[in-house]
Parts: structure tokens; sequence; C-alpha cells
């Protein structure tokens, strides 16, 4: 079935017919397999030959009008809010999603789900945070265009919340590129003292930045689990997004 799924996912990202020497090479799979598969996927009219090669066939245009219409149903913010279950079943530790402001100055956090343990990082949905200082903020910076930051760095004059604030704006820029070569953002006593920030963003089916899923706890914790939470938000990220109809380009 997975099989199935990816020769689909891949005529349909594909700007023309593919034959299925590419397809073989697409995916890493033996071409005889991927030979049967396509012949049952076109006897159901999901998949149809084309001088050679393979398409879409008119089966899987209407498997993507239903599937359109039950994403209408399920709403993102559920899919987003069962992604931070996760999250914070596997990390245990507070997970938040925020959502950048009007302003571009700032983002706001407007889910978030709590850590059990006693020592926890607390914040209410509601609350406002600076981009350039937070985990969250460097990471939806990071996932727009180099001329939206170099905007955003124009305007802003940052302020120091604690001894380790990054204010300089050389020192941002290079925070935020290796925020964009990693995929995830991470903070460490940035916008508060003692607090520890990993984050992603998470884009929809067109590519838009809908927000940034963000881990924060405790520093004096994590001090042996900073690339193992990078993985888990980056990882987790990419499942919402997918979930959400987005597909990485190649």
């Amino acid at each position: 079935m997975t099989r199935v799924i990816r020769i689909l996912e891949a005529l349909c990202t594909s700007p023309g017919p593919m034959s299925l020497a590419d397809l073989a090479r697409t995916l890493g799979a033996p071409k005889s397999s991927l030979a049967a598969l396509l012949r049952g996927l076109a006897e159901e009219g999901f998949v149809m030959a084309a001088e050679g090669a393979w398409q879409l066939g008119p089966g899987a245009f209407g498997l993507s009008s239903a599937l359109l219409e039950a994403r209408r149903r399920l709403q993102s913010s559920d899919l987003v809010r069962e992604g931070m279950r996760r999250l914070a079943e596997r990390c245990g530790e507070t997970v938040l999603f925020g959502v950048g402001d009007e302003d571009g100055e700032t983002l706001t956090y407007v889910d978030v789900i709590e850590s059990q343990k006693t020592v926890r990082f607390i914040v209410p949905v509601g609350d406002r945070r600076p981009l350039y200082s937070t985990a969250g903020g460097r990471a939806l910076l990071a996932a727009g265009s180099e001329d939206a930051l170099r905007r955003y760095l124009d305007r802003v004059k940052p302020e120091a919340f604690t001894a380790e604030t990054l204010t300089g704006k050389r020192a941002l820029v290079d925070a935020i590129a290796t925020a964009r070569g990693a995929g995830v953002a991470q903070t460490i006593d940035q916008a508060s003292e003692g607090v520890t920030g990993t984050a992603a963003a998470i884009r929809d089916a067109a590519g838009g930045v809908l927000g940034a899923l963000i881990v924060a706890a405790p520093s004096l914790r994590l001090q042996d689990r900073l690339d193992e939470l990078k993985r888990l938000v980056r990882d987790e990220a990419a499942t919402i997004s997918r979930s959400l109809g987005y597909r990485a380009p190649a």
C-alpha cells in the first residue's frame, strides 16, 4: 500500500508523464514490482499509459476531490493539535503552537499542551513574544524569504531579555541561517532565563507557513537532549505538514 501511495505522489508532482525507469529511479524500487502495481492501478483508472509512460488517470482525480472534501471537514487545527499531542508524549515537555502576528515582528502562542512534570515551562495562550529572541520566531523567519528577513532586520530594534539574548543583527542573521539549514531553530536562555526552546515551521498544501511547532522546557533538564529535541520537533513538524498536504521539493 505504501508503494502505491508513493507512485501516485510521484505522478502527482511530476510535470509530465513518467516512464517506468523514471518511476523506479525516483522511488528506488524494482521495475518489475512497479509494473505490476501500475497495471493494477490502471485497471481501477488511477493511472493510464501515455506513449510509453504513465500519468494520473480519471480515478485519481475523483479520489483527489474526495480527499479535499475530507480535509475541509477535518480542520487543520485538529491535525496540528494531534501532532502536538504526539510530540508531547515523545518528549515529555511543554509543546506550543505559535503563529506570526500581522505586525511581522512578533508571534502569538495560540495552543499549548503543558508538560506533566512538576518543573515545567508555563505560558498562557495569547502570550506574544518577539521573533528574534524565540525559537518559534526564528523558525518562522528561517522559513521565509531572504528579502522578508532583511526587511524585518531593517526595522527591528532588538533588546536584551537575558544576558544571553542575541541583539547584534549579524549574529541574528547567522542564527537564522543556521536554523534554515537545519530545518529547526533552537534557543537557550534567549527570551527567558533558564528556558530552552526548539521549533520548526509547519506548512500547508500550498507551501505557506501556518506557524511554528515549539517545545519549551527548563534549560538545566535539556543539556543532554538538545539534538534529540531538534530531531523530534523537526520530524513532527514535517509529519503535520504532510498531513496538511504539503510536499517538500525534491
